[in-house]
């Protein structure tokens, strides 16, 4: 079977011509009412690749649509919030019936050169979520969110002067800072799913920390377990510190703690072959690691017992 090849939009004139509508009035932003766009139909998933940002803000009023990074799909039928990065593997299939109303933004990372948010733009984890963790928006956090791409629309719109652009980026990063705080929202609201999480995690990390391959397999890391729960490893982190104060790494450390603290308790092993059977592959790391967590070393933890 051959893999279809993700197509690959440079630009957002590019874009804009692929979509069927008029040239962009700024080369480097732009905002697109989805209600203008030619509902776009195959039976097969179009991948792309975009060498910008796209902000949606969309909402499903007819058919059926998926959207999907990488394996993850979802199957949108309410009013959502999702962010792609440039460089992401973007899928689209919709069937006959699909229309959409809503908005998108698109950001090339030229337009953000020299600035800061050029820099922190990147440490809003919501950008490397998976489609099937987005962001659904209440009515209030809806017209909160349009009210910033209405001013960046009107913004460029107006004649572009040297206000134009601090003032657009001043724009995108409050719609920044408040789809993270939605998106807070959204993992305190949503517990019940948030604690299944946590108890699928506390599963897996007993049954990987059980399994006698450990020397062999190594720590398991945020990206394997991420994938366990068939979540992104930010989204992971997201749900988990909002819930317990922690990341994933952290949970991971712990039971590591937990595990470490057992053997050297009832067990005669050397602190080595501790480290060995819990995967470090130095035991200089794993006694570091202990020190770190418990202001105790592997051997004064022990001899407390004796």
């Amino acid at each position: 079977m051959i893999l279809q090849q993700p197509y690959r939009i440079k630009t957002i004139k590019e874009y804009h011509k692929i979509l069927g509508i008029g040239n962009p009035e700024h080369p480097m932003i732009s905002v697109i009412d989805l209600a203008e766009i030619t509902p776009y139909k195959s039976e097969d998933s179009i991948k792309v690749v975009f060498d910008f940002y796209m902000i949606s803000l969309k909402k499903v009023e007819a058919g059926d649509v998926q959207y999907g990074y990488g394996q993850q799909k979802y199957d949108f039928d309410d009013g959502i919030l999702f962010f792609i990065s440039p460089n992401q593997i973007f899928s689209f299939k919709a069937d006959d019936d699909f229309r959409s109303a809503g908005s998108m933004l698109l950001i090339h990372p030229d337009f953000l050169w020299g600035n800061p948010l050029a820099k922190t733009i990147k440490r809003y984890e919501f950008f490397n979520y998976a489609i099937n963790e987005a962001l659904f928006v209440s009515e209030k956090e809806e017209i909160v969110l349009k009210s910033f791409i209405k001013n960046i629309e009107q913004e460029y719109h107006a004649h572009i002067d040297q206000f134009s652009e601090p003032i657009i980026i001043s724009q995108i990063e409050s719609f920044l800072n408040y789809s993270n705080r939605f998106y807070m929202r959204q993992f305190l609201t949503r517990k019940i799913s948030g604690s299944q999480i946590l108890d699928k995690l506390e599963k897996i990390l007993d049954d990987y920390f059980n399994n006698k391959d450990l020397i062999n397999r190594g720590l398991p890391t945020v990206q394997h377990i991420a994938e366990m729960l068939n979540c992104s490893a930010n989204y992971l982190s997201g749900v988990l510190k909002t819930l317990t104060g922690q990341n994933t790494q952290q949970h991971i450390h712990e039971k590591v703690i937990e595990k470490a603290k057992e053997k050297l308790s009832t067990t005669t092993l050397t602190v080595g072959e501790v480290a060995f059977e819990l995967g470090f592959e130095y035991p200089q790391s794993f006694s570091k690691l202990f020190k770190s967590k418990t202001d105790l070393t592997p051997l004064e933890f022990r001899n407390s017992f004796n």
